[in-house]
């Protein structure tokens, strides 16, 4: 895979880890069993079969608990750690450099990317749970679930354009938390005594 396929990949994948961590970890290690990416000897791991198990099941729970009112916010708390360790992984696991420092930097970046994302999801759960009492937020749980299958789909099948589009979406996903944000604290200030 040559260079730009490779951060093309890489920052497409970080973003759907930022939905879903567990999932797009799960696809980058069948990505290696079928030999679709060579990660560098310090990620041989994530080809394990072990791992692809574990990542598995963790996928499944993923899925599942965050259709569930009370529990989706709890794993939206876990996950603030989870995500972005899982953006770093797949950016060390697809980018090849010669520096360890420069790959260092990047997996920062892949971890800052799927915090944003997950951020922003967060973000915009908190604000249906508000405004749905919770009832929406298994809709949206769906529509990330579909985003991020179709990102990681994308990424395997054309890398560049699954970058664009995942540089669009996280445009797109910060601006409507920023006015979901702005939003609630405006209410907030509303609701203060004077």
């Amino acid at each position: 895979m040559d260079p730009t396929a490779q951060f093309a990949l890489a920052y497409a994948l970080s973003t759907t880890a930022g939905l879903r961590g567990f999932l797009t970890l799960l696809a980058a290690s069948i990505a290696v069993h079928a030999g679709w990416i060579h990660p560098a000897a310090a990620f041989a791991w994530l080809g394990a079969d072990s791992a692809t198990i574990v990542l598995a099941v963790f996928s499944v729970l993923e899925f599942f608990g965050d259709k569930v009112p009370a529990l989706d916010h709890a794993l939206h708390v876990v996950q603030t750690a989870i995500r972005p360790l899982a953006g770093a992984i797949l950016v060390g696991s697809t980018v090849h450099v010669g520096n360890p420092a420069e790959l260092y930097g990047l997996m920062a970046v892949g971890a800052l990317n799927a915090l944003v994302v997950h951020g922003s999801s967060v973000t915009t759960r908190a604000a249906s749970t508000a405004t749905t009492l919770g009832a929406g937020n298994a809709v949206l749980s769906f529509a990330e679930d579909a985003l991020a299958t179709g990102g990681i789909i994308l990424s395997f099948v054309a890398p560049v354009a699954a970058a664009v589009l995942a540089l669009a979406l996280v445009a797109a996903l910060i601006f409507i938390a920023s006015r979901l944000y702005l939003r609630r604290k405006e209410r907030a200030a509303l609701r203060a005594p004077q």
